[in-house]
């Protein structure tokens, strides 16, 4: 999966309904160009904010690094983020509910890291089909 299909997936899956949005799986690639489609869009977001407050740093600083295009850009992504993460996990053989585990400072998001990188669970599971078979197959992974 290239970056431009990752991130097609992202928001058709957002866009279909919450049922599909954490239903399914995943792939590695799908995940980490997601996780850097996010950078680059809040770095980008972070950008605009801080040519708003008139290149202010120590103010943008102290909206705690960020304004009002970032909120409203994390308020628009949050959502289809945590779906994505779900589905990797499903790709792993997990359920959704380890996504929670990334609330424990430091240790949560090293366990998240560990899972996100790990390689697909071999065949189908039951989350669904795996995505690497979709594709040998030549079919859509994507509903």
């Amino acid at each position: 999966m290239n970056f431009a299909h990752a991130t097609r997936s992202f928001w058709s899956h957002y866009a279909a309904s919450l049922r599909v949005l954490f239903a399914g799986r995943s792939r590695r690639s799908e995940y980490w160009f997601i996780q850097l489609f996010l950078v680059l869009t809040n770095l980008a977001a972070a950008a605009i904010d801080l040519v708003i407050l008139g290149g202010d740093v120590d103010q943008f600083l102290a909206n705690g690094g960020g304004g009002i295009v970032g909120l409203v850009w994390i308020l628009i992504t949050i959502v289809p983020a945590i779906g994505v993460l779900v589905r990797r996990l499903h790709d792993t053989g997990r359920s959704g509910r380890w996504a929670l585990i990334g609330l424990i400072p430091i240790v949560g998001a090293i366990v998240l890291l560990v899972f996100t990188v790990q390689d697909s669970q071999a065949g189908d599971n039951k989350y669904g089909v795996s995505p690497k078979n979709l594709e040998s197959e030549g079919r859509k992974t994507t509903k």
